[in-house]
């Protein structure tokens, strides 16, 4: 797809970017995305995302707005409340760019609708607070060798991966090859919503640099965001011999 005159200049401060230009605005425009919670992750994530130019994104909630989630879900406000969140985020992220063609999932995801959902998409965002459905997600791209960023937040600090499956290496099972005895969510443990946004905000950046070929440093790796110090470190993942997906053979 080309860019007609009003997209040029809505972009013009990335297309101005020796390592975006022109060539890379059409890469980001015709990008397949996929986000996978509607949360204080994916809020921040489909808003830049859409103000980038991404235009043809999928997003996957079957929960509705709470007050509760409104100090770290950006794109809701009280109005929202009890109105599914798929559907109120489709009517904000239209008034930012109408040319985005959002397909919305009402859906939680399981293994009876996981290929249907996938399938169509390029790169797959997890912002989900369940290890099941982190697993889930995890096993299917691995197997559809699909992108997988994913992001995680709890308390004070931030956990961001990314897995290209079209390359050897690790995967979430890896890192994590048994299910913790309990789960990590915001329900639970609390979170402090910069947080959310820093960490949406770090996958979104992510995608943007994976549909643009651009360093692939974070491949194989784990960063994780302390709040609290105001510090980011990366670790490697390794792989796990006796991962269920196989990654070491």
């Amino acid at each position: 797809m080309k860019l007609d005159l009003k997209e040029y200049e809505r972009f013009q401060k990335q297309i101005i970017l020796k390592k975006i230009g022109i060539s890379g605005q059409k890469k980001i425009k015709n990008a397949k995305i996929l986000i996978i919670g509607m949360g204080g992750l994916g809020c921040p994530l489909l808003t830049y995302l859409a103000s980038a130019g991404v235009c043809n994104i999928g997003i996957v909630d079957y929960d509705r707005v709470e007050l509760s989630n409104l100090n770290r879900q950006i794109l809701f406000n009280t109005s929202d409340v009890g109105k599914f969140k798929v559907k109120q985020a489709k009517l904000k992220i239209n008034k930012i760019y109408k040319k985005i063609k959002i397909k919305t999932f009402k859906i939680k995801i399981s293994e009876k609708n996981i290929e249907s959902v996938i399938k169509d998409f390029e790169i797959i965002c997890d912002g989900t607070d369940n290890f099941n459905t982190r697993y889930l997600i995890n096993d299917y791209c691995k197997k559809n060798r699909k992108i997988l960023i994913s992001a995680a937040i709890s308390k004070f600090d931030g956990q961001l991966f990314k897995f290209d499956f079209n390359k050897k290496g690790p995967c979430f099972r890896c890192f994590m090859p048994e299910y913790p005895n309990l789960e990590n969510n915001c329900d639970i443990e609390g979170i402090f919503s910069p947080v959310a946004g820093i960490l949406g905000s770090l996958q979104a950046n992510e995608v943007l640099k994976t549909i643009l070929d651009l360093r692939d440093d974070l491949n194989k790796n784990l960063l994780v965001f302390d709040s609290l110090k105001m510090n980011l470190r990366k670790t490697k993942i390794s792989l796990n011999l006796k991962c269920l997906n196989k990654c070491g053979q």
